[in-house]
This record gives C-alpha cells, sequence and structure tokens, in this order.
C-alpha cells in the first residue's frame, strides 16, 4: 500500500477523493449518525399519521369520549356532581390516555417487522438501534397531542387545575417520561409475540387491570381490602397520585420521586432487552 508523505493517508483514498471533487460528484455515504438517524425514524412515524389520518383517533377522538363520558356517567354516582368529580378524575383519565396509547409503538414494530421494513433498515448505514428510538420519540408526540385534547375538553367543560398552568405542565411532562419509559416494555412483547393483533391482546389484557385497579377513577377507599393491597403496590397508582398533586397545587415530593425512580429502573430493565432482541430478530 502506498502512503501519502503528506496526510500519512493511503494514496488511493486521496485519489478516489480528488477524482469525486473534479467530477463534482458527492462523497462515498458513511452513514447518518445516532441522532440524524434518531430523527429521520420519529419523522417516519409522524408522517405514517399524514398518509393515515385515522391513527390520530386514539389521540384526540378517545380522550374527549373518556372525558366526556367519566364525568358525566360516573361522577354523581361517585362523588355527588360532574363537576367535583371531574376534578379528581381527571388525572386518572389523562393517565389512562396515554398509557393506553404507549402499546402502539409495539404495534407498529410488530407490523414493520411483519411486512420486512426491518430488513431493509438493516442493510442502510444508519445508527441500528434509531427505528426504534426513533418510533419512540415519535409516538412520545403524541402523547402529547392526546395530552392537550384532554386538557382541552375538561378545560371547555369548566375544569380549572389549582395548580396552574405550572401544575400541569409539571403533570403532563411526568407523565410522557412514564410513558416512554414503560413503551420499552411493550418493545419487549412486539419482538417477542408474531402478530399486531398479539401485541394488542397482551398488552391490553395487562393495562386494563392497571388502569381501572388503582385511584384513577374512584377512592381506593371504596375498595375491597384484597383490591386495595394490589391498589397499593400498582405503579399507576405512583402516577396518578403524582400527577394529582402537581394538578392540586400540592405536589409531593416523595410521589414525584418515586415516578422518576421506577421510570429510570424500567428503561435501565427493559431498553436493554428490547435492543437486544430487535438486533436477533431483525
Amino acid at each position: 500500500m502506498t502512503i501519502h508523505q503528506t496526510t500519512g493517508r493511503p494514496a488511493f483514498e486521496l485519489d478516489t477523493r480528488l477524482i469525486s471533487a473534479v467530477a463534482g460528484a458527492p462523497p462515498p455515504d458513511t452513514g447518518a449518525g445516532a441522532l440524524r438517524a434518531t430523527l429521520t425514524f420519529a419523522w417516519r412515524a409522524l408522517l405514517k399519521i399524514r398518509h393515515v389520518p385515522e391513527q390520530l383517533l386514539d389521540a384526540t377522538l378517545f380522550p374527549i369520549m373518556f372525558t366526556l363520558m367519566f364525568t358525566y356517567v360516573f361522577g354523581g354516582a361517585v362523588i355527588g356532581s360532574p363537576e367535583a368529580y371531574l376534578g379528581y378524575a381527571l388525572p386518572g383519565i389523562l393517565a389512562q390516555t396515554v398509557v393506553f396509547m404507549t402499546m402502539y409503538t409495539a404495534v407498529t414494530l410488530n407490523t414493520d417487522i411483519e411486512r420486512g421494513a426491518f430488513d431493509r433498515f438493516r442493510s442502510q448505514p444508519i445508527w441500528r438501534p434509531a427505528p426504534l428510538v426513533g418510533a419512540l420519540v415519535g409516538d412520545t408526540l403524541r402523547y402529547g397531542i392526546a395530552s392537550a385534547f384532554v386538557f382541552g375538553i375538561a378545560t371547555l367543560i369548566g375544569y380549572r387545575a389549582p395548580g396552574g398552568l405550572g401544575g400541569v405542565a409539571g403533570a403532563v411532562v411526568l407523565l410522557l417520561v412514564f410513558c416512554s419509559a414503560l413503551s420499552w416494555l411493550w418493545l419487549i412483547i412486539g419482538l417477542t409475540v408474531r402478530t399486531p393483533a398479539a401485541v394488542m391482546g397482551a398488552s391490553t389484557m395487562i393495562l386494563f387491570p392497571l388502569t381501572f385497579v388503582s385511584p384513577a377513577f374512584a377512592p381506593p377507599e371504596t375498595m375491597p381490602a384484597w383490591v386495595q393491597d394490589f391498589v397499593a403496590v400498582n405503579p399507576v397508582t405512583l402516577l396518578v397520585e403524582a400527577a394529582r398533586g402537581l394538578l392540586d397545587g400540592v405536589p409531593d415530593a416523595g410521589d414525584l420521586a418515586l415516578v422518576l425512580a421506577l421510570s429510570g429502573a424500567m428503561t435501565v430493565v427493559f431498553a436493554p432487552i428490547a435492543l437486544r432482541l430487535y438486533n436477533r430478530r431483525t
């Protein structure tokens, strides 16, 4: 191999670059970096919504439906008036709406694998985890849209957060952190089961008891003792209580610390497993 005396690089490499520059051709593609590749796949997730607007139903129509239904159907029976119940249940409605949306990251991933899209991604010179991380980033925006719709419809029917805009912003950020961490678990399921329908079935069986057997929609004191025991260790309970404290203007530092610690633990435990399964599957 001939080494250039000035640069110390192989002479054939310099010749290739010189010829490309003289001919006006772009330099060889060395692949997208981690940040650029991640943002590209996040944008891909958003483009899917533009081409299939029905995907926004769970971020727009469902939050409106749940907020109105729980307020006016259960409000009088649980607390005595829809207005009072809305103040109690809004953190639960918000948590349920966004937590249920986390399963769609796994559904989309499983669909892409089934259709062979990830075989094409694997052949590209990109950061390997970018399709997974980019999908999570794109879905986080959908979580934010759903949260905005929940607060929008609640405001229209009379809700005012005692904690003000700071409490609302804090509750939404806390929810996004928790749900982004939880999404890694659904990615594991999406990489393990065979069909998108199986992903939704497995996720729904887990999410229904987590969201409903909690203080989201009814005070735990009205539940049987054995149900209260489950409520006490339910991670959604921590999320709902921490968000409720922020919205009510009385944040509990202990609840906030527990939610953030749990979110970090889920990411540390589930993310490496998901990435390992992804490397094997694709």
